[in-house]
């Protein structure tokens, strides 16, 4: 790992900056918070200004979200939505395609009170869902009756998820690269490469990460000389307010 920092540094500082010299703006998110409790803490302690989203109704949903929001971190809903794995669990109050629009319209709303301080939303799983034109109609009805703005996790090249925010008027983007597909800290490193390296190309980047030890380690080590060698953290509500929207559909998908 220290061998992959060194060069890490390297790349930060010879990089080339055409059009972003100033500050390129790289945004992480962790996902999955309200279940680790000590990794949920660790995650609010980070020393810049990570995302948090906590999943609904988890069991520490509410008191990591209360330590995140006094830590200044921002925190938004980890919605739950069904993907094509069918083998994988779907948490309490998640979006189904099979679900009439009412039911799924109050599964959202009951999301979004089950989580205090929230500024947006994003999916969790949801491969499935996120397919839906119509889901997505209805997961935008209701955010278009809030301040919130949301954030395609892309877990299918298939979304429609960003698509139906823009045509709804919510403030949204979608993520560019995932942190720890691989829990080994090379490959962790290797993809925040990809991100600083995404950053620097266009002027901005959405990363998404989890409460893993080896994500948090990566993270707590390399994050100040990031931020000394010219890369801006930002919370995912500053990106969007600062950068305009776009839509990621080429993005290559993760995991479901």
């Amino acid at each position: 790992m220290k061998t992959r920092f060194i060069l890490l540094l390297a790349l930060l500082s010879t990089a080339c900056l055409p059009s972003y010299a100033d500050k390129p703006r790289l945004a992480i998110i962790i996902d999955d918070i309200g279940y680790h409790l000590d990794n949920g803490y660790r995650s609010a302690k980070l020393p810049v200004p990570v995302t948090l989203a906590v999943i609904p109704h988890s069991p520490n949903a509410t008191e990591l979200a209360d330590a995140g929001h006094k830590a200044g971190k921002e925190i938004m809903l980890h919605l739950p939505m069904a993907s094509h794995n069918e083998a994988a669990p779907l948490e309490q109050g998640g979006l189904t395609t099979g679900m009439a629009e009412e039911e799924f319209k109050s599964a959202v709303r009951l999301g979004l009170a089950a989580v205090p301080h929230i500024r947006g939303v994003n999916n969790h799983m949801g491969s499935a869902v996120t397919e839906q034109a119509r889901a997505m109609q209805w997961l935008m009805d209701e955010l278009s009756q809030t301040p919130f703005f949301f954030i395609d996790s892309r877990t299918s090249p298939l979304s429609q998820a960003q698509q139906m925010a823009e045509q709804n008027n919510i403030p949204s983007a979608s993520r560019d690269v995932f942190l720890d597909n691989s829990r080994d800290h090379q490959d962790i490193l290797a993809q925040l490469e990809k991100a600083i390296k995404h950053a620097k190309r266009t002027g901005y980047a959405i990363a998404i990460g989890h409460p893993y030890p080896e994500t948090l380690e990566v993270l707590e080590r390399l994050t100040p000389p990031l931020r000394i060698a010219g890369i801006e953290f930002v919370h995912i509500s500053t990106l969007l307010s600062g950068t305009s929207a776009q839509n990621f559909s080429n993005q290559v998908a993760g995991p479901p």
